[in-house]
């Protein structure tokens, strides 16, 4: 094949070509983009070339063609988006894999406005003068939460090592047995409190621990009591743990020793209102006399990824101080859209249940029903190459919340006349956008409690799509 190489033709030649020029237009590159993914492609066929691989036909050496067939290729590819929209067909509110909470409509406004302009992150606009950014929605936390002060770093594993180096370095911090997780990406307590500093003094067994376990344990060395909430899983049957209220009780009679607790999920709205679960509700735990919480911002709080860190004033004053809170820090849209977040709150049940996680996990079973429905009547409507059947099922929050909670949810299970449920499942990923579903039975099964009624057109344009293939 190399005696072929003569026959590539050269990059100026290349530009002169419409199908240049309408490859450029068509994905709006500019000339050193197309240019680029041009050269890209004479290279590639010049080595498969050399290495005697027959690209093409001898018969047939329309080099030309061949390249701008690749180079349209590589250019759509590059020119999709990387971070993409798709639709949560699976019922899972806080998909990890998919991103977790999604924003509220007032939360997405303000991150496109702090997007688009600059803002006073660390400025004192009244006064002049540089300010700092834990001063733009601590006043809101503290709303909030009922705590003293609170700060915000970029997740709550981040929020675990900065505690815990800031008030716990080269000194003893307690936890019970049982409460040694580990989370998604292998992240485990025992592990970030080495790296930290801190030493780790485990107490009691897997099942059980006692209050004297705890008391056994403190020492002139202990800087730390941790309890750490097991979000990812449940233990069941023959268990015992210590009540929040009863290691606050423990703390106040040994001074210097500070009592943190990691909540992991954080809810400030109270699910078990509704017969969800029995996540403590972050105020609470601050009333109960702990020094220092932390949690996530993405989870049930339904903002963005951050970690929040609320409680006694002199305690996340030094926090502030510390080193890591400059490494930690986050940026002007992430207070942006924990700002709008917070101040539903704040503002009531209405704005709360604006907010789509907390909206999500307790939307009414008979909602969820109306639109699978829906979804069934248009599908029956516009083709008879798919069979849909409508089905009790259970939704999860996931995001490694309220283990063992199953919320009652209705699905629309899919079969089609021809591809198998794998094969229908890997259409729906190709499509833009993406439609992510669960595999049930050998059908391909839509959870409309993470699709909202805006989505539906979408979702059955997608399955027509995919019908007239």
């Amino acid at each position: 094949m190399k005696q072929y190489l003569r026959q590539i033709p050269p990059v100026h030649e290349l530009q002169k070509d419409e199908r240049f020029k309408d490859i450029q237009a068509k994905f709006e590159l500019t000339s050193l983009q197309a240019t680029k993914f041009v050269q890209q492609e004479i290279d590639d066929l010049r080595q498969q070339l050399l290495e005697g691989q027959a690209v093409v036909s001898p018969s047939d050496l329309n080099f030309a063609t061949l390249i701008f067939a690749n180079m349209e290729k590589k250019a759509g590819i590059w020119s999709e988006d990387r971070l993409m929209r798709v639709i949560n067909g699976t019922g899972t509110v806080l998909h990890t894999n998919l991103g977790r909470s999604r924003l509220s409509e007032r939360a997405v406004e303000h991150v496109t406005k702090a997007a688009r302009s600059y803002s006073n992150l660390e400025y004192r606009v009244a006064e002049g003068t540089r300010g700092s950014r834990h001063d733009i929605i601590e006043d809101l936390l503290k709303e909030a939460t009922g705590a003293e002060a609170a700060m915000v770093v970029n997740n709550n594993a981040a929020a675990v090592f900065l505690i815990l180096s800031a008030l716990a370095k080269n000194k003893e911090v307690i936890v019970s047995r049982g409460q040694l997780v580990e989370i998604g990406g292998s992240f485990r307590v025992s592990s970030i409190m080495e790296e930290s500093g801190a030493r780790l003094v485990e107490v009691g067994t897997t099942n059980k621990t006692h209050l004297f376990d705890y008391e056994n344990a403190l020492n002139e060395e202990t800087a730390m009591i941790m309890k750490v909430h097991t979000s990812n899983f449940l233990m069941v049957g023959f268990t015992e743990t210590v009540e929040t209220r009863e290691l606050a009780a423990l703390k106040k009679n040994n001074d210097g020793v500070v009592f943190y607790e990691d909540l992991g999920s954080g809810a400030l709205y109270d699910f078990k209102k509704h017969g969800i679960g029995d996540e403590p509700v972050v105020r609470e735990v601050i009333q109960s006399g702990v020094d220092i919480v932390s949690f996530s911002g993405d989870k049930l709080l339904g903002g963005p990824q951050a970690g929040i860190i609320a409680g006694k004033k002199v305690f996340i004053d030094q926090l502030k101080k510390h080193q890591l809170a400059r490494v930690l820090r986050v940026d002007k849209l992430t207070f942006a859209a924990l700002e709008e977040t917070l101040k539903a709150y704040l503002a009531g049940e209405e704005a709360i249940m604006e907010l789509p996680t907390v909206r999500d996990v307790v939307c009414p079973l008979e909602t969820i029903k109306q639109r699978a429905e829906n979804f069934i009547a248009e599908m029956n409507g516009e083709t008879h190459e798919y069979s849909i059947e409508l089905q009790e099922s259970t939704s999860q929050i996931g995001g490694g919340t309220m283990p063992g909670v199953a919320l009652p949810t209705y699905m629309a299970a899919v079969s089609h006349t021809q591809f198998s449920a794998q094969e229908l499942a890997e259409k729906l990923r190709s499509c833009r956008p993406a439609v992510i579903a669960r595999i049930q039975n050998d059908q391909v099964c839509l959870d409309f409690r993470t699709i909202d009624p805006i989505e539906l057109p979408v979702v059955v344009n997608s399955f027509l799509g995919i019908s007239e293939v």
